[in-house]
């Protein structure tokens, strides 16, 4: 087992989950615009729509395993393209963040959750993420395939879970820093872009 491959895991986990994205922008404006418990009912639905992506790339790709190496390599250098497309993608869109309150309107605590699940399982983008993402840090020989996925996937959920959490538990405070630092946007935009290359060159060699 390595454990160095699980802390880099967890370690580009934390950047991407920092990184400003889709969504944890609409979970800061859901914060924002009508409170913490809001933002964190939000939360709550998008990490657990994870769990079904999981499920398809661990059941998906380590049948692929299975039946053929030279497949599976191919799946790898797919992910390592993606991921630099996404960092092409991040350094052509704008920097700046949207704080556009019209983009949370007010539902129950159920609602939000319901929507935050259905906002990530019926997103094609995070399946193809994921499938982009895992396969780069399996890190046993022992251990099957699938449990090494779940466990990956255990690990995003509950990284991504606190970094989101304390997104909206602090939202007024990140749109304040944000709002007076104009370069902040600028540093995430580069982050986002250095984690995707990276990642990419991690999964690669």
């Amino acid at each position: 087992m390595s454990v160095e491959t699980l802390i880099a895991f967890v370690g580009a986990t934390t950047l991407l989950a920092i990184s400003p994205g889709p969504d944890n922008i609409y979970v800061l404006i859901q914060s924002l615009t009508n409170g913490k418990a809001s933002g964190l009912a939000t939360v709550s639905g998008l990490i657990t729509g994870c769990i079904i992506h999981t499920t398809l790339l661990a059941f998906g790709v380590s049948a692929i395993i299975k039946e053929n190496d030279t497949i599976f390599f191919g799946i790898k250098v797919f992910g390592a393209i993606y991921l630099l497309f996404l960092a092409y993608k991040v350094y052509r869109s704008d920097s700046n963040i949207d704080f556009d309150s019209g983009q949370a309107p007010r539902k129950s605590y159920k609602g939000l959750f319901i929507q935050g699940f259905f906002m990530n399982v019926l997103n094609p983008k995070v399946t193809i993420f994921f499938l982009a993402f895992f396969p780069g840090f399996l890190f046993s020989e022992e251990l099957s395939t699938i449990w090494q996925f779940y466990i990956l996937g255990g690990i995003f959920m509950v990284v991504s879970f606190v970094i989101f959490s304390a997104i909206a538990l602090l939202a007024g405070q990140i749109k304040t820093y944000t709002m007076s630092h104009k370069n902040s946007s600028l540093v995430f935009k580069w982050l986002q872009i250095v984690v995707f290359i990276g990642i990419a060159i991690f999964i690669l060699l």
